[in-house]
């Protein structure tokens, strides 16, 4: 498998997790190696054991192997009782009469494996929730890290759930790391692109859409692109989050501006276009989004 320790979800359809789950003996080789396998929760005990599907067999992934930080007590019974109905990523832990799994230790290696990654390292992930101050995102076997709001993108929002919706597959740039705490720091703006990068995809005369991200006595600040904001006049009626239709009246690269004409507020409907992302593998060393382009290694 090229990435062992992908999101909770990733391996679950594979050939090679439908394979080490095969047989009783695939998965005694899988107990022995420490490989990652996906399930998925079908049940919760009331005792709060997990019970999970993984190939052909039916097993119980014990509560205090359910996740990271419930046998300390710092991780709340929700982390196991929300994964039910969901893939689930575990290790083998005994094959015999009784089948058992453990999720905890499967954390446990991908944490290991995310700690020792250099920083500007791009990251798949999945996002698990959303609160006001950031998103959850899931990064390596249900291992999961915050992307601050002011992270997110360029374009300020709201609320993370202006740029992200829970399930969505993502990238995120890892920027740092506490191995102390087993802590993970990431962003997302970066991989979005420079201003040139992003204002390169329009024209002046062009008609576009985009949203309303904030108003202003001296105009209108309407997102074209994540991490593109241009502003037009001062527009009555409109407020943030709303959807207008806009004609780009100028570009201007050396002031990294641009000029729009508010055309009209747009039905409430759709979605911002899915992300179409300058970098999405490898690893970042630097970036300036005042730069005509981003510097990937």
């Amino acid at each position: 498998m090229s990435n062992p320790y992908p999101p909770e979800g990733g391996l679950l359809s594979t050939p090679e997790n439908r394979a080490a789950a095969a047989t009783l003996a695939a998965l005694e080789r899988c107990q022995a190696e420490e490989t990652v396998l996906e399930g998925r929760a079908v049940l919760c005990t009331p005792e709060h054991d997990l019970v999970v599907e993984v190939g052909p067999f039916t097993g119980t992934i014990p509560r205090q192997e359910a996740a990271l930080g419930i046998r300390e007590g710092s991780a709340r019974e929700i982390a196991i009782l929300s994964r039910v109905g969901k893939p689930v990523a575990c290790t083998v832990s005994a094959v015999g009469e009784k089948l058992c799994f453990s999720r905890r230790r499967a954390q446990e290696l991908a944490l290991e494996h995310l700690l020792a990654l250099p920083v500007g390292t791009i990251l798949p992930g999945v996002v698990t929730h959303l609160e006001g101050f950031g998103a959850f995102v899931d990064v390596g076997c249900g291992v999961t890290s915050m992307i601050g709001i002011e992270n997110c993108s360029v374009s300020r929002i709201a609320h993370p759930n202006r740029r992200f919706a829970v399930g969505q597959e993502i990238c995120a740039v890892l920027t740092g790391q506490d191995r102390a705490l087993g802590r993970l720091y990431l962003s997302h703006k970066e991989l979005l692109g420079t201003w040139a990068e992003n204002a390169a995809r329009f024209a002046p005369g062009m008609t576009v859409t985009g949203w309303v991200r904030g108003v202003k006595p001296y105009g209108t600040f309407v997102e074209l692109a994540p991490n593109l904001t241009g502003l037009a006049d001062q527009t009555e009626g409109l407020a943030e989050d709303d959807r207008v239709s806009v004609y780009i009246k100028a570009i201007q690269p050396a002031r990294r501006k641009i000029k729009l004409t508010i055309l009209e507020k747009l039905a409430v409907g759709g979605q911002p276009a899915p992300f179409s992302y300058v970098i999405s593998s490898g690893q970042l060393t630097g970036w300036d989004y005042t730069a005509p382009l981003s510097r990937p290694l």
